[in-house]
């Protein structure tokens, strides 16, 4: 079973502004619920073939993985890709002009688990769901504030 999260929010903030924001992977744990940590392997900025290492919490166990940039269009869309452990993950942010001067973003995490984590997705997709609208929201909120 293959793993496809997407969600999405409006934030009353420029495009350009969120898109940086979310960009430097300096900020991920202030706004993801469950990253501790973010470590470049790479020199920053952010670029295509950047290497960052992540260190989470999710459904109760650590998580190390490190995440290398495929595809990147600033202001507009990034592509990263894990492909170590037992849940291979790409993840994609958009970023979109909405009306009044506000963006959609949209995050989407997609996988195809294997191993144990084969026999767990279809618990993770509420999961995976619950928490990236709790970084959303947790987003929303910081860039407004």
């Amino acid at each position: 079973m293959s793993v496809d999260v997407l969600t999405e929010t409006l934030i009353d903030v420029p495009r350009e502004r969120v898109a940086a924001y979310v960009s430097d992977p300096d900020n991920a744990p202030e706004w993801y619920v469950n990253i501790k940590e973010a470590v470049w392997e790479t020199e920053p900025p952010m670029a295509l073939g950047s290497r960052i290492a992540f260190v989470a919490q999710f459904l109760g166990r650590k998580l190390s993985y490190t995440y290398e940039v495929l595809e990147l269009v600033p202001g507009e869309r990034v592509v990263m890709s894990t492909a170590q452990g037992p849940f291979p993950m790409e993840t994609t942010y958009t970023f979109e002009d909405a009306e009044g001067g506000q963006t959609r973003m949209t995050l989407r995490n997609r996988g195809q688990p294997a191993g144990f984590s084969k026999l767990m997705a279809p618990l993770m997709v509420p999961a995976m769901r619950k928490a990236n609208t709790k970084d959303l929201a947790n987003l929303k909120r910081i860039l407004e504030g």
